[in-house]
């Protein structure tokens, strides 16, 4: 078992040689990960029933155990990602911008290669795959700490796309898992300087507040999702409840997934009860504030930390609104920057909503569920920034790159 040291010097040592392929290179080498993946199905998933079985028998939470799984449909479908990856432009070497100045210099602006990308993640074994895809295609080395509840599903995964890897001559070192285990082994990941260039921290909000208090190596950071939808007062019904209900219960356990209903009060009187009665019957749990308690029975009053809470779960909290100004207000003190949603016909309120909802994705008629790299046509995703700076929302392959500027001279010396 290595070091989490040795794990970092083989990224580094890789890294130089990962950011000199040819796109045709690592094209052929992604389409070998994705054949490998299904031909080794067998393999992954009996390390994901190890995984599985300890778990649940450690006593994991219905909604976490679903984040741990691993099925025929979501190795076939990191299969798919790491296919899509390999069809998408490479941008390693695009010239993001030229121009030439008065002295005759020619200044060109070009991407590069990140160098090292280290993530730390929990329990989702399908982001080994997406993250490795992604680093790769952007020319970096990639190190994987995911968590102790999927260290088997991620050795199994690791191991086979560094055996495909190596088949297609590329150093299997583009994709290193930290194998040294240990609580404090985040904590020293997070100041390795000079191995790791940016580390991407995916999972719990302890997880991410972690890495933001202790991290010395430059982050992206991730969020937590308490997105909201909010439906306004002339939305038409059935689109209404088809998000709604797909928002929160098409899968409970992601940050995408909705927590809170914010509902127009005069749209409330009209069809509040049938939306409630639509989530209830799928064993939705609801928490409410008086106004939306009337149309329901049983609703647990809603708490202030059930305004904030993401409850990766089969609850939900529901508050009724004067109008969208007030949604904004609502969602812009309690949100988290990840996912927002107003369902309406009102284009003047939509404007208004997509406007002034500060989020890394903000939704017109469509439903949280679909902020996602995979969804947004980027093959996979590292994990979706809640952040301002440098990346916002999913991050796909320009979001875990650099640039430099070249410039060209004919002799010049500055005066």
């Amino acid at each position: 078992m290595k070091t989490l040291m040795e794990s970092a010097a083989a990224a580094k040592a890789a890294a130089a040689e990962v950011a000199q392929l040819s796109t045709e290179t690592k094209n052929k080498a992604l389409l070998a990960m994705a054949d490998a993946l299904e031909a080794h199905m067998a393999e992954i998933l009996a390390a994901n029933a190890a995984d599985m079985d300890r778990e649940r028998a450690n006593g994991m939470s219905p909604d976490m155990l679903d984040r741990l799984m691993l099925n025929e449909g979501r190795v076939r479908d990191m299969a798919v990602g790491l296919r899509q990856v390999a069809e998408l432009p490479d941008p390693i070497g695009e010239v993001i911008s030229e121009w030439d100045r008065p002295n005759g210099l020619h200044i060109k602006k070009v991407r590069v290669p990140m160098g090292v990308i280290g993530i730390i993640y929990e329990a989702r074994p399908n982001v080994t795959v997406d993250a490795a895809s992604l680093a790769f295609k952007a020319g970096s080395a990639i190190l994987l700490r995911g968590s102790g509840s999927a260290y088997e599903s991620n050795a199994a995964e690791v191991r086979v796309l560094r055996s495909a890897l190596e088949s297609c001559g590329v150093t299997p070192d583009a994709v290193c898992l930290v194998e040294e285990k240990g609580h404090d082994v985040v904590d020293k990941m997070l100041t390795l300087r000079g191995y790791i260039d940016l580390i991407i921290p995916r999972g719990s909000a302890r997880l991410i507040n972690n890495a933001v208090d202790k991290a010395t190596v430059p982050i992206l950071q991730t969020g937590t999702g308490n997105c909201h939808v909010y439906v306004d007062e002339s939305a038409d019904y059935a689109m209404a409840e088809a998000i709604t209900v797909n928002a929160k219960t098409q899968r409970t356990s992601v940050c995408n997934c909705a927590e809170t209903l914010l509902v127009q009060e005069d749209w409330a009187e009209r069809h509040l009860k049938d939306l409630l009665k639509a989530l209830t019957d799928r064993n939705v749990e609801l928490h409410g504030d008086e106004p939306a308690a009337k149309y329901t029975t049983g609703m647990i009053p809603a708490t202030e930390a059930d305004w904030a809470d993401e409850y990766l779960r089969l609850a939900m909290a529901v508050k009724v609104v004067p109008d969208v100004k007030a949604a904004v207000e609502h969602i812009n003190h309690y949100g988290t920057m990840h996912t927002e949603c107003i369902v309406t016909e009102n284009r003047e309120n939509a404007e208004y909503f997509l406007k002034n909802v500060d989020a890394a994705v903000v939704d017109w008629n469509a439903s949280t569920r679909f902020t996602d790299g995979f969804e947004f046509g980027f093959g996979a995703e590292l994990g979706i920034s809640t952040q301002k700076l440098h990346a916002r929302g999913p991050m796909g392959l320009t979001e875990i790159t650099s640039y430099k500027y070249l410039v060209i001279g004919t002799g010049q010396v500055r005066p």
